[in-house]
């Protein structure tokens, strides 16, 4: 089996959110009971509750649906998450959808009928070793095209 996913998922998944609200949470307590008092202090105040909301927004779209690893197995694709596991067989797969414009790149994977963690799957793929950083990764490029060749060896 060949691993699809970044290895820097768990590091994304758990140690960017806590680093996140952990500065927020000491940024908030220190602006509540730091000097001076005044109209300033709602300022200070209100500024990181909007960047909690906003952070976890922006995480709940695009970070903590992730799974933990993707690996290719040939005829299949084998996910896991937080201790669980599942395989998906390609023709299952009805659209592999990744993004090269997004911090995490995300590839998420479109089943046919719901699995066991969902009638979506998203992880981190593994990053192109290139210079240029907004090109197409080959092993996704592959993965759709055995994905094909398995929907219409199936007849669908």
């Amino acid at each position: 089996m060949q691993r699809i996913s970044s290895r820097s998922t768990k590091i994304t998944k758990w140690v960017f959110p806590i680093f996140w609200f952990g500065f927020l949470l000491i940024f908030f307590v220190a602006a509540l009971f730091g000097r001076p008092r005044g109209p300033e202090t709602f300022a200070i105040l209100f500024i990181p509750c909007v960047m909690l909301v906003v952070g976890f927004l922006v995480m709940k779209a695009l970070i903590f649906d992730l799974v933990d690893e993707v690996w290719d197995a040939g005829d299949y694709l084998v996910v896991k998450n937080k201790g669980e596991e599942t395989s998906i067989r390609l023709e299952e797969i009805v659209n592999l959808n990744y993004s090269t414009f997004t911090n995490p790149k995300r590839a998420t994977l479109r089943l046919r009928n719901p699995g066991r963690f969902g009638k979506e799957v998203a992880f981190l793929p593994k990053a192109n070793v290139t210079v240029w950083r907004f090109t197409r990764n080959e092993n996704l490029e592959q993965l759709i095209d055995r994905i094909d060749a398995a929907r219409r060896k199936r007849g669908g």
